[in-house]
């Protein structure tokens, strides 16, 4: 059986580990009885040659003659342009491959308009499944186009089942086709060997430091202005206390000049984008999430496999799904300066203090920590193989 993933992506997002981890749990689980590949649009998966070499993935490169080095990717205007340069120069290469290779499935994440507009205008003997990736932002032209290729869709997955329900209630999805599918975020032989390994060179002096740690893109989504702003008041009552910020993003001039508006220089670090995050997780006090929106949450997911205390705001849909407030994390709502301040200090106290306490949270993270195993999403997707 052949499964081929559309996965093509602009900037780092946790959706190529997704795939990539997707592919290890089938290819694990099913003994190799399915060979999965992954479709190289615009030479954007030579990023992670070594990673997928290492696990025995094979690439399929379109030949699309463009590569993402050349292409324009920040702002909003620029990543459009780059948008319509792939699906102009890969609609026909994707085709031909359908019509040639006649895979049993098409597992489709991200840049979705491109397979979707194919199996709008031709029937193919391959099967096609939509991946939801993060939180769907329902606009007009992806309501449409969703509405429509809904007829010759085979199955949608969702990552969360609160995505499930808002698909449904939008009527943008027949009942019988929407399906839970979670991400397989934890590779316990993976993490194990991260943790392991050491913090950059360069950022050692994080270790001296009594800090709280936040991880994501550093865009609106993240919402990094509100934690940056709430931490000017924080770091008054814990004067002992840094803040470390890992990621990289469009919004990264804004929030260093709002660090230094705030006269928070030595108090707060944007430390860029790494790729093994564990050995920082390890060293912090507990993680702190402010975003305004994921689906599920890869950071929170990962930071309760580590045993840490998760901090986060209640948005929509995977940190209310996930965290169960005081049983296996903290929730705050979203945007409320003053709930915000009252939650910290509740979480401080139970990391300095409650001992007892803490123990218990902290099992029951880790606990739900194995709905997004490699184990569970092979026992999630299989069935819908066949």
């Amino acid at each position: 059986m052949k499964v081929y993933y559309w996965s093509p992506f602009i900037s780092n997002v946790a959706t190529t580990s997704a795939v990539i981890n997707s592919i290890k749990s089938i290819k694990k689980f099913s003994k190799n009885k399915i060979n999965c590949k992954i479709l190289n649009v615009f030479k954007e998966w030579d990023y992670f040659k070594k990673e997928i070499d290492s696990y025995n993935i094979d690439l399929i490169d379109l030949k699309t003659s463009i590569d993402i080095k050349n292409l324009p990717t920040k702002g909003f205007i620029k990543s459009r342009i780059t948008y319509l340069i792939t699906y102009v120069l890969s609609i026909v290469k994707l085709h031909l491959l359908l019509k040639k290779n006649k895979p049993e499935f098409l597992i489709i994440h991200l840049i979705t308009s491109i397979p979707l507009s194919l199996l709008i205008l031709f029937n193919y003997e391959t099967k096609f499944i939509l991946r939801v990736s993060g939180y769907p932002k329902l606009n007009f032209w992806r309501s449409i186009l969703w509405k429509i290729a809904n007829k010759k869709l085979y199955k949608i997955f969702c990552p969360t089942i609160l995505t499930q329900k808002l698909l449904l209630r939008k009527k943008v999805f027949k009942k019988e086709k929407l399906f839970v599918v979670r991400d397989p975020i934890i590779d316990v032989k993976d993490i194990s060997k991260k943790r392991k390994d050491k913090i950059d060179h360069q950022f050692n002096w994080i270790k001296d430091k009594n800090y709280i740690l936040s991880i994501g893109r550093l865009s609106k989504q993240k919402n990094y202005k509100f934690l940056i702003k709430n931490f000017a008041n924080i770091s008054k009552k814990y004067p002992n206390l840094d803040l470390v910020i890992i990621g990289e993003g469009e919004e990264k001039k804004k929030l260093k000049d709002l660090i230094k508006i705030n006269n928070l220089e030595k108090k707060i670090f944007l430390v860029g984008k790494k790729k093994n995050i564990y050995p920082y997780l390890s060293n912090a006090l507990f993680f702190v999430l402010t975003s305004d929106w994921e689906d599920p949450g890869f950071v929170i997911i990962e930071s309760m496999f580590t045993r840490k205390i998760i901090f986060s705001s209640n948005c929509k849909n995977g940190p209310i799904e996930i965290i169960d407030d005081h049983h296996n994390g903290f929730l705050y709502e979203r945007n409320d300066q003053k709930d915000f301040e009252n939650k910290f200090d509740l979480v401080m106290k139970i990391v300095s203090l409650g001992k007892k306490e803490k123990k218990q949270i902290l099992y029951s993270a880790i606990k739900k920590t194995k709905l997004f195993s490699l184990f569970n999403h092979y026992k999630d997707i299989s069935p819908h193989l066949n």
